[in-house]
């Protein structure tokens, strides 16, 4: 049973920044939405900005973080509110990089990559051997689909044939789905719920997970997370990241959850349901990152 929380809904940052020193943000679904930013979204950052509110971005995107900060910039985000990104691609890039994790223990360095060419430079200058096939591979890196608009099944040989070689698996986005333009696409982490479902071994870098948080404590320099939120439109990777990492969680109803929030008649029915199903309740919600 989740705790029932006093959750509030407000329309917009204005009432929320005066509650915290600095700020968590998620990108897809909270900025942007994978082709352009959201109304207003500009303009809430300079506010923050001026009134002395710092914040990171946090993303699963399984790219690194400055190819994060490029795309942003090509939608029209000022460059200076690019300059503390974390991606979980950027995690993933670094523990392949350090391998000191135990996972590492008894793996080689020939990987077999799923995702699309747009991922590909989260492996340059790693010492790691990429091999066209399972028969060969000591480890699956996981970034995605190599197309939009496929689907679990399609990978269903590539999942099963892994999990019976017992080949592992890391998963560079957590994320199950993301909206593109209005268009729901699956994400690594529908892949790599499947894979443990036919019993493989997964590597899982990103929210919800508290390690990807300990970065962005450091980049904010050491303010007490008491006085930290994070900004998320997903129960499952933003919310419950929050309360792992020990802050306040706070929801944005217009992303992925859009469609499940507009189908009841009171907001308030649907947070909690929602709630219940993740485990986890926001201490506010808001419609869409505005100020």
């Amino acid at each position: 049973m989740v705790k029932q929380l006093d959750c509030e809904h407000f329309p917009g940052m204005a009432t929320i920044a005066d509650r915290y020193d600095a700020f968590i943000l998620d990108v897809w679904g909270v900025l942007h939405d994978g082709v352009s930013l959201y109304p207003g979204v500009v303009d809430t950052l300079h506010r923050l900005t001026d009134a002395s509110k710092p914040f990171v971005m946090l993303t699963n995107a399984p790219r690194r973080s400055k190819a994060v900060a490029e795309a942003m910039v090509g939608m029209g985000m000022p460059q200076n509110f690019c300059s503390h990104i974390m991606s979980s691609g950027e995690a993933t890039y670094n523990d392949l990089d350090e391998r000191s994790n135990p996972f590492y223990k008894n793996i080689g360095r020939r990987f077999f990559h799923t995702g699309p060419e747009r991922d590909r430079g989260l492996f340059k200058d790693l010492d790691w051997e990429e091999t066209k096939t399972l028969e060969n591979c000591d480890l699956m890196v996981n970034t995605g689909p190599w197309r939009d608009g496929e689907t679990i099944s399609d990978y269903e040989d590539i999942l099963r044939i892994g999990a019976q070689k017992k080949i592992p698996m890391i998963c560079a986005n957590p994320d199950l789905e993301v909206v593109r333009g209005g268009r729901k696409i699956i994400c690594a982490g529908a892949l790599a719920l499947r894979f443990t479902e036919l019993g493989g071994s997964v590597r899982w870098l990103g929210k919800p997970k508290i390690e990807i948080y300990d970065y962005c404590f450091k980049l904010l320099g050491g303010i007490s997370k008491e006085r930290i939120a994070a900004i998320g439109d997903s129960f499952r990777t933003d919310l419950a990241g929050a309360r792992n990492a020990g802050i306040d969680p706070i929801l944005v109803c217009g992303g992925i959850h859009s469609a499940e929030l507009s189908g009841f008649s009171s907001m308030s029915g649907a947070i909690e349901k929602l709630a219940s199903e993740w485990g986890v309740m926001p201490v506010a919600t808001m419609d869409i990152f505005t100020w």
